[in-house]
């Protein structure tokens, strides 16, 4: 397979998985067992440009949040501060968790939790943990309810996402549920909690393939990779909101046990 069109359909599937419950890092590790792709070109660096994809792709999305954040900014200390200016916290505390996770854990997760057994796993863990929050969560507030030690709470699940196969929105969602919060507002607030995460994780690993270089064939297939994965991801984050106001994530958990049981067959084989 050409590599312009293994760096399309790895856009594609970060830009897809990312928003959606089902785990990025999962799917890119085991579409490159699956299928083959070249794990040298397509390897971690690869993964950090489609996350600026991403990136581009939630910021566009929600750019009259992060709009109304940035002018915030000034009140963020003062008593009367507004609901803005209080998402701003609820933000930054949220983020707490997976920055010190990823200080501590990122690299120990990296070199020895990237494999297609370790997201099998998580899929299946993460899948029947999202059955239960559908069927034990209230599902009655809003986001603007949320206080600072619930998203604390949600931050932690963020955290763990760092396991492949984990999924950020997957856990943030699932914890948002258990909360009782409704799920339209719950992925809205999730998918701005993740702005930062994401943020950090391209910035931290781009820096370094920056330091590297970037030769003029890879340069092509990281731009095809970040083209793609916004576009897709921008998509996805717009219908999958849409799709929370009137259907549970049963569908995605379902995906998540079929996934595993798929990869267990595929190890065993």
């Amino acid at each position: 397979m050409p590599l312009t069109i293994q760096a399309v359909l790895l856009g594609v599937v970060q830009g897809l998985t990312e928003f959606l419950p089902v785990s990025s890092s999962a799917h890119l590790i085991l579409a490159r067992a699956f299928f083959g792709f070249d794990a040298d070109k397509f390897g971690l660096a690869f993964d950090v440009f489609c996350h600026v994809g991403t990136l581009v792709a939630v910021l566009i999305y929600f750019r009259r949040e992060v709009a109304g954040m940035i002018a915030a900014l000034p009140h963020l200390f003062q008593p009367d501060r507004g609901p803005n200016a209080r998402l701003i916290w609820l933000i930054v505390v949220g983020t707490i968790p997976a920055v010190i996770a990823g200080l501590l854990f990122k690299k120990p997760i990296e070199a020895s939790m990237r494999t297609p057994v370790v997201a099998a796993v998580a899929l299946a863990i993460g899948g029947m943990f999202m059955f239960a929050a559908e069927r034990i969560g209230a599902k009655t507030r809003t986001e603007e309810s949320l206080t600072l030690m619930e998203a604390l709470w949600i931050g932690c699940a963020q955290a763990a996402a760092l396991i492949p196969g984990v999924s950020r929105s997957g856990a943030t969602l699932t914890v948002a549920l258990l909360l009782g919060l409704r799920r339209p507002g719950a992925a809205r607030f999730i998918f701005l909690l993740a702005i930062p995460a994401i943020l950090g994780a391209a910035g931290s690993e781009g820096v370094k393939v920056l330091k590297e270089g970037v030769a003029g064939e890879m340069a092509a297939l990281y731009a095809i990779g970040v083209a793609s994965s916004a576009i897709v991801g921008y998509a996805a984050v717009k219908y999958f909101i849409r799709y929370l106001g009137d259907h549970s994530l049963d569908a995605f958990a379902w995906y998540r046990l079929a996934l595993a049981a798929t990869v267990v067959v595929w190890l065993i084989r």
